[in-house]
């Protein structure tokens, strides 16, 4: 096995553009897949939160995929969103994505499952089950704010044990869990941030990178920060860290997608439709949201 992960740098969680009739812009996302790439960034993470993947169709969000999957054309990973909070359905869309890009996805991220408020045995069962049958190797998303639960340090490790799980997102901005999965998992198993806040800190504990919000808008800035930490050069991670607060701070000021996605319209990449129940954000919002863009400099 190797000593590095696989997937490590900075990824992006895409957005899915959506025409005003709030269908799948097809062309916006194909644009976006571009700038990404052109941006530098370590690979593409299509239909998770950011992409509005909970209020999508199984067959929108098997078609972004695909769509994403051919444009990008192997010129960086992609790894395509695929959890829900059933285990059967987790594993029945796993197993189409699969199949519907064979040998073409690098690994499916699975969310831990919300409402259903599962224990510690039973999300390891769940995520074992997944690795098992979904025929993709698998990236824990632990993301409490959003799903009411979370994977403990000893739930993490015990899963990194298992041969088609070869990472995490980790989106509870907890350090000192950071810390503990870092030093317990395997050399190669994935250690990624799911808090553009965090990437920086997490990466000093033994990090691998992210998957990034932000770098919807500035993939330079987010693959320059991880590309940075991975080859030592810590005083240029840090510069780069300080820089994107500010307008991450306001990414986060309401529920992410809608911060994000107004800024992608605000900077004529894709329309602003969004669907319920998440609206696109009111005018002083917005007015605010143009202003953090052009301190850091995207307008």
């Amino acid at each position: 096995m190797s000593s590095t992960p696989a997937l490590r740098g900075a990824l992006t969680a895409l957005i899915t553009p959506f025409t005003d009739s709030g269908s799948v812009d097809f062309d916006a996302l194909r644009a976006l897949v571009d700038r990404q790439i052109a941006g530098g960034i370590n690979g593409l993470v299509p239909c998770g939160t950011t992409g509005e993947a909970a209020t999508m169709t199984e067959d929108e969000r098997a078609e972004v995929i695909k769509a994403v999957v051919a444009h990008v054309d192997g010129r960086v990973p992609v790894v395509a969103g695929t959890g829900s909070n059933c285990t059967a359905d987790t594993i029945a869309f796993t197993q189409r994505v699969a199949r519907e890009n064979p040998g073409k996805i690098a690994a499916a991220l699975v969310v831990t499952p919300y409402y259903n408020k599962p224990g510690q045995e039973d999300m390891i069962r769940h995520f074992q089950e997944v690795a098992n049958e979904g025929t993709l190797p698998v990236i824990l998303y632990n993301v409490p704010g959003r799903t009411g639960v979370s994977l403990t340090a000893e739930s993490i490790i015990t899963l990194s044990a298992h041969p088609n799980i070869i990472g995490i997102k980790d989106a509870s901005a907890d350090m000192v869990l950071g810390t503990q999965i870092a030093a317990h998992v395997p050399a190669d198993f994935a250690l990624l941030s799911g808090d553009d806040f965090t990437t920086f800190p997490l990466m000093m504990v033994g990090g691998h990178g992210c998957i990034s919000v932000v770098s919807n808008l500035s993939p330079e800035t987010m693959s320059g920060l991880c590309n940075a930490v991975n080859s030592g050069d810590l005083a240029t991670a840090l510069a780069m860290h300080r820089k994107l607060q500010p307008l991450a701070q306001v990414l986060f000021e309401r529920s992410n997608p809608i911060p994000v996605k107004a800024a992608a319209a605000a900077l004529g990449w894709c329309s602003p439709t969004m669907r319920g129940p998440l609206y696109a954000p009111d005018e002083t919002f917005i007015a605010r949201l143009r202003q953090a863009l052009a301190d850091f400099g995207l307008s």
